[in-house]
């Protein structure tokens, strides 16, 4: 196909559709293939066992070539819930903090068998019972308790701007029962940090 300069113009060649890569991938009977695109996704992040292969089935490959793909990577520990799971747990405790409630509810999502999940966080209420927190620090307070106070500590700023004590108090509370803490636990904690930070602000005024 010639321009109106006399220059011939190139065909662009289609890319071909996520139905179609995904139709092309069922065909293979490569493992390394499957292998590769495992690897890819575990550059990614680490995951569970059930994620990947949810995953690899869900790009198209032959469930038995994914099957054989797991065993292989489970085999070689690249795939390993057990680690998966503290992996989880610990980053969780480390950055965004949640309750032992919404924890399981998050490994179950990823798949990871309730037994493991269990064993995950008997350990970690037991590093609290010892009063070691996620980066080895001393808490003497249950994982949930440490952990709702380390979530509200990174909010309470904004939190300390509304007027109202009562109102300071409820939001306290609700952030700590999205992040799946029980309700003990809740208003426990957000009662122990605003008063801190109520006396905090009262020997700052006392000061000046």
């Amino acid at each position: 196909m010639e321009t109106s300069g006399g220059r011939r113009q190139r065909r662009s060649t289609p890319k071909p559709t996520p139905a179609e890569r995904r139709a092309e991938r069922a065909k293979t009977t490569a493992l390394p293939e499957v292998l590769d695109a495992a690897a890819r996704l575990l550059e990614a992040r680490q995951r569970s066992v059930d994620e990947m292969r949810r995953r690899l089935l869900g790009l198209g490959y032959p469930a038995s070539l994914v099957g054989e793909a797991i065993d292989r990577l489970t085999e070689l520990r690249y795939l390993d819930d057990d680690a998966f799971a503290r992996t989880w747990v610990e980053s969780r405790d480390r950055a965004r903090p949640r309750g032992e409630r919404a924890l399981r509810i998050e490994l179950a999502r990823k798949g990871v068998e309730r037994d493991t999940v269990d064993a995950v966080l008997d350990d970690r209420r037991a590093d609290a019972d010892a009063g070691v927190g996620p980066d080895g620090d001393a808490t003497g307070a249950s994982a949930d308790d440490a952990a709702a106070e380390r979530l509200l500590r990174k909010r309470v700023a904004s939190i300390l701007r509304l007027p109202d004590p009562r109102g300071r108090l409820q939001r306290a509370y609700a952030l700590l029962a999205r992040a799946g803490f029980g309700p003990d636990i809740c208003s426990a904690v957000a009662k122990r940090v605003l008063a801190a930070e109520a006396d905090a602000a009262t020997i700052v005024e006392d000061e000046i």
